[in-house]
């Protein structure tokens, strides 16, 4: 392949790699904390790459932006608060405010960059953002996680990049223990957890360290995403109450259009694998 006619992202410790053909970039900067560009592809839209990896194309951003909000939404039993870490392409806050029991959604992204690059290149993820009950924050999540009073919020979405660089912290029992000290009753932090084919300890991490910051209720969810390495991507979710139910009436009534989830892949994303369930003895 021509790589003048093809973006590439190689993961070397599965040794394998995705590739879209590409019409042209359309944009690239350093911002102050990450490398950012923007290509036009022949088949999925335009995609943003941060720091070498594919983050968001126009073709199956819906997969990863219903399931980090929706299954959460609906199995808390009343989020009105919810603040999305990251996320700053507005996908995710976009899918958050389709829920009508949300009063506040913050979307708390350290780089600006994404989101002023978001609107001129994804408008569609960025309908949502002069929306009156949304709030957008550029500043530093794990520091405003920190700061909260208890209390504060319903759902936390962590919707970050890979656990390097600036989204490190996001990633640790720290961070998952301000998130429980500042979350309602029912709170519950609901986290993008990488592949479960390629990044499975990665998980495992994850889960102890959830439970060690004093969530009782783990749940982690499946669902496909192309651009991503393996193809198949997880979010797990951490909870102060059971999450063994969700909302299955509303859900399957919902008064809102999407294009992947509905109640019946609600229900599919709950089931685990036969080697997800040997690896955390569930």
């Amino acid at each position: 392949m021509n790589p003048s006619e093809w973006f590439t992202e190689q993961l070397p410790g599965a040794d394998s790699a995705f590739s879209l053909k590409i019409k042209k970039k359309l944009h690239e900067e350093q911002s102050a904390f990450q490398f950012l560009e923007i290509y036009e592809t022949e088949t999925f839209g335009n995609l943003m790459v941060i720091d070498g990896c594919t983050m968001v194309s126009t073709r199956d951003n819906f997969f990863y932006h219903e399931m980090m909000s929706h299954p959460a939404l609906y199995t808390h039993p009343n989020p009105k608060r919810v603040w999305i870490i990251g996320g700053g392409d507005c996908g995710t806050l976009k899918e958050v405010l389709k829920h009508d029991s949300v009063e506040h959604a913050v979307q708390i992204d350290i780089d600006e960059r994404v989101t002023r690059l978001a609107e001129i290149y994804f408008p569609e993820l960025c309908e949502s953002n002069g929306d009156p009950r949304a709030e957008l924050k550029f500043i530093d999540g794990i520091k405003w996680v920190k700061e909260a009073e208890p209390n504060s919020v319903d759902i936390i979405i962590v919707d970050s990049t890979d656990p390097v660089g600036p989204a490190e912290g996001l990633f640790s029992k720290a961070f998952y223990h301000d998130c429980f000290n500042c979350l309602s009753e029912h709170g519950m932090v609901v986290q993008q957890s990488e592949s479960a084919l390629y990044h499975l300890k990665l998980i495992g991490e994850m889960r102890g360290a959830m439970a060690s910051a004093g969530f009782g209720h783990l749940q982690t969810l499946f669902f496909p995403q192309c651009i991503y390495p393996s193809g198949w991507w997880s979010a797990t979710i951490a909870s102060k109450a059971s999450l063994a139910k969700f909302r299955e009436l509303e859900a399957a009534n919902k008064p809102f259009d999407t294009t992947y989830y509905n109640v019946d892949i609600h229900r599919a994303a709950l089931a685990q694998p036969e080697f997800f369930k040997k690896a955390f003895s569930l």
